[in-house]
């Protein structure tokens, strides 16, 4: 594996190829990365993966300072992953100057939900992607549907600027017990791991109540709120939308059931697609 610590050894290394296969991480690498590496393998003629914490997508409250940089790990699971290129780039590297070209991506998908908890999140998120892609110039890039506003984000971007890259969906990685993989659930303590479960477990049970042909999409997301309220977690939000643009759904269109929840100091998001809102 060729590792790029600057933007000119990685364009020089990557010349010789014709559709490089990118997955952008923060590192701190679990299963569920690994398994957007071997998505993309297939995907393009050499597998690039970047490992960069971005301080602009973190708020000033947040844990940028203590988010687990576990390099060695994480050069070890990639090499072992057949992943070809590591572009590992230090802040200088990749903001040689105050990044104060920024992208602003369209309000109404993000200033809702995550970008209203988090603002100026994905302000960050799109500008260290657009020049992640300027960097890379990937033919295809991999993203998780764990993160599901950020995917739609990032394919709405790629519309906007016309990018030759195609952005492909990758189905969350769960736990055996359900829980969605993040780096942030090494955060847990054991009793919360136990716990963290019921993030998931709300959602079916939204899914389910959709599934049974209940129209009350608010009185449905009160109960997800209640039970895990209930339970000692400190919820951001539950909610029903439709796939297209994270809007409030109307009959016949495929929903996302959404949730972002505290459980002690650690902050979890999850999601579950689910068939159409009946007629």
């Amino acid at each position: 594996m060729y590792i790029a610590h600057t933007i000119a050894e990685l364009r020089d290394h990557l010349s010789a190829f014709k559709r490089p296969a990118f997955v952008p991480t923060m590192g701190n690498l679990h299963d569920g990365h690994i398994a957007l590496i071997a998505q993309a393998r297939p995907l393009g003629d050499v597998t690039v993966a970047s490992i960069f914490v971005n301080r602009l997508q973190f708020l000033p409250h947040e844990d940028f300072d203590t988010y687990p940089r576990t390099w060695e790990s994480d050069c070890a699971r990639l090499r072992d992953a057949g992943c070809d290129v590591l572009f590992a780039p230090d802040e200088k590297a990749l903001y040689p100057e105050p990044q104060t070209c920024k992208v602003h991506p369209d309000p109404a998908l993000a200033d809702i939900l995550e970008g209203h908890f988090r603002p100026g999140f994905f302000i960050g998120v799109c500008t260290v992607v657009m020049k992640l892609f300027t960097c890379v110039q990937p033919r295809v890039a991999v993203f998780g549907k764990k993160d599901y506003q950020q995917l739609m984000m990032i394919r709405h971007m790629v519309r906007q600027f016309a990018l030759p890259i195609e952005i492909v969906g990758s189905e969350t990685f769960r736990a055996d017990d359900g829980l969605a993989l993040s780096s942030r659930n090494g955060y847990l303590s054991e009793t919360e791991r136990a716990e963290a479960v019921q993030l998931s477990k709300a959602l079916k049970a939204m899914a389910a109540a959709v599934r049974s042909g209940e129209r009350d999409l608010a009185a449905i997301e009160a109960r997800a709120m209640q039970t895990l309220t209930a339970r000692g977690w400190q919820p951001d939000y539950l909610v029903l939308r439709r796939r297209a643009d994270l809007q409030a759904p109307a009959a016949g269109e495929p929903l996302v059931a959404l949730a972002a929840a505290r459980l002690g100091s650690t902050r979890l998001i999850d999601n579950l697609e689910i068939e159409a809102l009946a007629s």
